[in-house]
């Protein structure tokens, strides 16, 4: 059934478009057009987010900082062994990802640390990158509250998953 949907909402579009007589070629144009610019816009903020998130772990302060973050998270229900993938998701989801799948190797699919760890990196976002994404497209200029409450919401939820896995 879904290998036949993405064929039939374009198909869908394209009759759509003939039913309004839109030009659809100059409508794909005018979007490719307007992503090179967003491209453009964008890259500057990416670079300099994954070339801070490259530094922050190659240096071992990722490590660090989530070997002094453990303990504390211990009390809210997060294990310890995934005290460095709480900090890397709302930076890198490739790097959550990479060290995801080191925690599963270590620990196996079904513990409690890998269902938690997988909750955790499939349920949360890039906060960073989502952030230069579309702050930069709306052209704001400062985030004020932004990343805070999207930090603070996120680790609620982290919490809130690690609860719910242990109940399940």
């Amino acid at each position: 059934m879904t290998a036949y949907l993405l064929p039939v909402i374009l198909v869908g579009a394209m009759v759509y478009a003939l039913v309004k007589k839109v030009n659809v070629y100059d409508c794909f144009l005018d979007g490719a057009r307007d992503s090179l610019t967003l491209v453009r816009n964008i890259f500057p903020y990416i670079a300099v987010i994954f070339i801070a998130i490259e530094l922050f772990r190659a240096s071992g302060l990722a490590a660090i900082v989530s070997g002094w973050l453990s303990h504390p998270m211990k009390y809210l229900g997060i294990p310890p062994e995934i005290a460095e993938l709480v900090l890397l998701v709302p930076l890198s989801g490739n790097g959550a990802i990479a060290l995801l799948e080191d925690i599963i190797n270590t620990y196996g699919v079904d513990s409690y640390i890998a269902r938690c760890a997988a909750t955790i990196a499939g349920a949360s976002e890039t906060i960073f990158y989502v952030s230069a994404v579309y702050f930069t497209k709306c052209k704001v200029k400062t985030l004020r509250y932004a990343i805070p409450v999207s930090l603070f919401s996120s680790f609620c939820g982290m919490v809130t998953a690690c609860a719910l896995c242990r109940v399940m």
